[in-house]
Order: structure tokens, then C-alpha cells, then sequence
């Protein structure tokens, strides 16, 4: 199979990309479930962005910086925050319907860390209303392809000689990818395009889809790329506590409209670890309380409290929550909501400048497997849709620049991965304990609050682990289930490594025995 791009992942980055890329070349689109099954979906928050007259770019910068402890790239920072409301507007005109007010301006809600009203939101269904336009514009272009059901098993590279790097360099040819059938299959390009999305799948309790493996992370990481701050794995504050909830996110948008916490004898007791800020502090700091909190009173849960406001407020605001929770049985006009910490972002990944290029020629990384120096230690609430737009432009506009140069590369031989005739596994409980060994070494070692002695405990344990799916891997015909068993070892191991190679507190990554430095140290 041969495109001029190959874009792999469907979410707001990788379909945002795919149209733009459009307009250059041929677009073959992979992604290993069906289209819509990405965060993106999921997503219930919304954009952030510079929208209203009351706010500035300076301070969506401030609380940015604030927000990532020190380590963004301020350049970064101000690039994506000043290009903002122009993606905005360009998801608008894509058809995305973002609530609006009387006045036709757009409704803007508040999150945590957030100083003003900056998110333009689609209740809480803006992902889904995204992924939404993008599914429908995509299908309405020709030179677009979206392959279902195709996972990407690892990277085609080549060695370049003299290329500007040293002998190390290497450029990306396309990926090997496991069809619906089970068969590898070779796809080319010119360009690729990582957009795999999180890894939330590597912990036992997530918000993250069934996807969330981790996958672009990995294979671009067996590859050779550059990859970078695996320890700050952002944990929402609040998933639904019930046990018929799988997944279910209580947005941070229930806060930014007045939620408050409360522990099981009713006391709001974010006063006693974010006085100022309360409720409304940055994701790392409530998800932390909330942990201390259900240590201390050895509780399962806390509450998030909204019913002081009008029902009809919350159907119209949170129509999804609303009868999600009433579904279970929880009125939320009358009661609060049992929520609990959950694996939500992956504020590390594959490490890109701000052209989204990697240190692999002709490999990009956009959206939540990229590392682009815009979260630092922890993201800010929203701002991950904006990133997704903002460098799936920057990395369209950079294709653009070079394509003259770009399309006219031979095509290399590549060599046809070999033929997928292996016995096939007849056991899948070989895949199903190592997968859950997994998950929960990462919860119980590698969570919210660390400790060094643990994180040694960790490494060693998914060490053995990851030798027994070598064997797996290399004894059975290789099958998805097994890819990502693979995919969320790999992963598990860079978190942990990474983790240990941190001697301080910082943003997401709390380690009880080092103290917390100053943002700016």
C-alpha cells in the first residue's frame, strides 16, 4: 500500500491532519478499532483558547506555565496559545457546533487552573461533536483513505548516510500494519504521522478508551525515536465511582461550575490542601488531595457535590453526566457523585520540535503520543484539543514548505515483513494476566504519590513480564491482543525508568522521598 502520507490514529489530530494533508497528496488513514473510537470521542470538556474580551494571551501563557511547574517551553507555549482562536474558528467553519449565547458569541467554561472563562465546549459532548465533523469532512475527500480495524505493528525505517545527525540518523518509509484479517501488510509513504492518542490502558482505573495503549509511543520508541517525560502521567481527579462505570469521566467543567469536594463526614476538605484555589486548583494538586483523602479515612471515594444548582442547569449543561448518573441511580440535583482518581493523560511521548517533527526524518508525532514542550510537568485542563489542532497545522505547513523535495524521494525497497504463519495462540489467558499483572503493578507502584522503593519493586517485576511476552510473541502468530500486551510493557518500563531518573517532586511526578522544589528550580 502506498499514499503520500499515512496518518496513524483518527482522532481530532490525525483527522484534523489527514484533511489538510489532502490538499497535497494521497492519504492512507489507519486506525485499529473503528473511527470513532478515540479520546477524542470521550473527551467532554472542550477547547481552551482565547475567546473572550475579558481574557489575553499573556494569561492563558501564565496559567499554562503555572499549570506545568516550570518545564514547558515557553516558546511553545505562546505559539499554540497565539494560534488558539484561529483553530477554533477553523473547527467552527468545519461545522463543529460549539454552544453559543444568545448574543451568537461563543459560551466559554471554566476548569481547573484556568484564571478566566476560556473553554468553548459542546456541553459535555464536545469531543464527540468534534470527531463528529472531522468523520464527516474526511469522508467527503476523494484522496483520503481510512483503513478500520488496521493496527500499526512497527515502523519501516533506513539508515541515511551523511545526514545531518551523524551516522545514527534514520528516516521513516511507512509501517508494517496487521490488517482485519491477521495479516501484515507493508504501508508507504512519504510522510508519517503518529496520533495514537494515551496510554491510560497501562493502569488499572483510567478515563481513557479501550484503545489507549500506547501504541505510537512504542513503536516509535523500538524505532529509535527520542522519547521524553514518561513520569508525568496526569491522573483526572474525578471518574465515576460505581461499579457498572467502566470509564465514565465527571468532567472538569462540574468544578468550573461550582462542584465542591467532600469526604465521607461531608466536609469540603480542599481547604486543607488548596486553600486559595480550592476545587478549582490545577488537576495534580486535587487528584493528590483526593489520594491523601481516601488514605487517610481508608474510604473507596469522595463526593463532588453540584446539587446546590437548578436541574435544569445540569441537564442542559452536562446533558451526558446527567443521565449517566441517573442511569446508576444518582440524581445529581439531589445527591453528590462517588468519584475517584483515574489514569487520564499521558503528558509525555515522543519527543517533537515545533514543526512536530521527531529525531526520525519524515516521522511526526501529534497530539497525546506527542511530546511537544506545551505541558510540562502537568497539563492544563483543555488544552489538548488546542494542541492537536494547532500542530496538525503547523505540521501540514511544514509538509507544504518542503513537499517539492518531499514527493519527489524514490521509493525504497522494503522488505516484506515476514509471513504471520506461526501457530496460533489457543490460550488468550497468556495475554489476559500478563495484561492484568501489569496494570496493576502500575497502580499500586507507579500512581499518584511514588516512592523509590516501589518504582525499583515495578521496574522489577515488568521486567519479567515483558520477557514472557518475548516469548509469547515470538512463539504464537502475532495478533492485536498481543501487540498491545507488547505495546503496554514497553510503555509501563519507560514510565518507570523515567520516574526514577527524577530525584524530585514535580508537577504530576510525586515521589515522597524527595521534597517539592520550586517551580522555577
Amino acid at each position: 500500500m502506498k499514499s503520500d502520507f499515512l496518518v496513524v490514529g483518527s482522532g481530532i489530530a490525525g483527522l484534523s491532519f489527514a484533511l489538510k494533508a489532502s490538499r497535497l497528496g494521497s492519504v492512507n488513514v489507519i486506525t485499529k478499532k473503528e473511527e470513532v473510537d478515540t479520546a477524542t470521542n470521550l473527551a467532554q470538556g472542550g477547547i481552551a483558547a482565547v475567546l473572550g474580551s475579558e481574557d489575553s494571551f499573556e494569561e492563558h501563557i501564565r496559567d499554562t506555565l503555572q499549570a506545568g511547574a516550570g518545564l514547558c517551553n515557553e516558546n511553545v507555549v505562546r505559539m499554540v496559545v497565539e494560534n488558539g482562536p484561529a483553530r477554533v474558528k477553523e473547527l467552527v467553519d468545519l461545522g463543529v457546533a460549539f454552544v453559543k449565547e444568545k448574543d451568537g458569541r461563543l459560551s466559554l467554561g471554566r476548569e481547573g487552573g484556568h484564571s478566566k472563562r476560556r473553554v468553548a465546549h459542546a456541553y459535555d459532548l464536545t469531543g464527540k461533536e468534534i470527531e463528529r465533523a472531522l468523520v464527516e469532512s474526511v469522508g467527503k475527500v476523494k484522496t483520503i483513505a481510512l483503513y478500520e480495524n488496521h493496527m500499526c505493528l512497527d515502523l519501516i525505517t533506513t539508515d541515511v548516510t551523511g545526514a545531518e545527525g551523524g551516522s545514527g540518523q534514520k528516516k521513516c518509509l511507512g509501517a508494517y500494519v496487521i490488517d482485519e484479517d491477521g495479516e501484515v501488510k507493508s504501508f508507504l509513504a512519504k510522510v508519517v504521522v503518529l496520533c495514537t492518542g494515551g496510554a491510560g490502558k497501562v493502569y488499572l482505573y483510567t478515563s481513557n478508551p479501550d484503545i489507549a495503549t500506547g501504541d505510537g509511543v512504542a513503536v516509535a520508541c523500538r524505532a529509535g525515536a527520542h522519547i521524553d517525560n514518561m513520569e508525568f502521567v496526569q491522573f483526572h481527579p474525578t471518574c465515576l465511582y460505581h461499579h457498572q462505570a467502566k470509564n465514565f469521566l465527571i468532567s472538569e467543567a462540574v468544578r468550573g461550575e461550582g462542584a465542591l469536594l467532600l469526604n465521607k463526614e461531608n466536609e469540603r476538605f480542599m481547604k486543607r490542601y488548596e486553600p486559595e484555589k480550592m476545587e478549582l486548583a490545577t488537576r495534580d494538586k486535587v487528584a493528590r488531595a483526593i489520594d491523601t483523602e481516601m488514605k487517610k479515612t481508608g474510604c473507596d471515594c469522595v463526593y463532588l457535590d453540584i446539587s446546590h444548582k437548578k436541574r435544569e442547569f445540569l441537564q442542559e449543561r452536562f446533558p451526558t453526566i446527567y443521565k449517566k448518573c441517573l442511569s446508576l441511580g444518582i440524581d445529581i440535583s439531589q445527591q453528590p457523585i462517588p468519584v475517584v482518581p483515574a489514569a487520564h493523560y499521558l503528558c509525555g511521548g515522543v519527543t517533537t520540535d515545533i514543526h512536530g517533527r521527531t529525531t526520525i526524518e519524515n516521522l511526526f508525532a501529534l497530539g497525546e503520543t506527542s511530546c511537544t514542550g506545551l505541558h510540562g510537568a502537568n497539563r492544563l485542563a483543555s488544552n489538548s484539543l488546542l494542541e492537536a489542532v494547532v500542530f496538525a497545522e503547523n505540521v501540514f505547513r511544514y509538509c507544504e514548505k518542503k513537499w517539492d523535495s518531499l514527493r519527489k524521494e524514490q521509493t525504497v525497497q522494503v522488505v516484506e515483513y515476514p509471513k504471520n504463519i506461526k501457530e496460533q495462540i489457543d490460550e488468550e489467558i497468556l495475554i489476559n494476566h500478563n495484561w492484568d499483572i501489569i496494570r496493576r503493578v502500575m497502580w499500586n507502584y507507579v500512581g499518584i504519590v511514588r516512592k523509590e522503593s516501589r518504582l525499583l519493586v515495578a521496574r522489577q517485576r515488568i521486567s519479567e513480564v515483558r520477557k514472557e511476552i518475548d516469548e509469547i510473541i515470538t512463539r504464537y502468530k502475532i495478533t492485536p491482543n498481543m501487540l498491545e500486551l507488547r505495546n503496554i510493557s514497553l510503555v509501563a518500563s519507560l514510565i518507570i525508568d523515567a520516574s526514577l531518573k527524577r530525584k524530585e517532586s514535580k508537577g504530576l511526578h510525586y515521589i515522597i522521598d524527595y521534597p517539592a522544589v520550586a517551580d522555577n528550580e
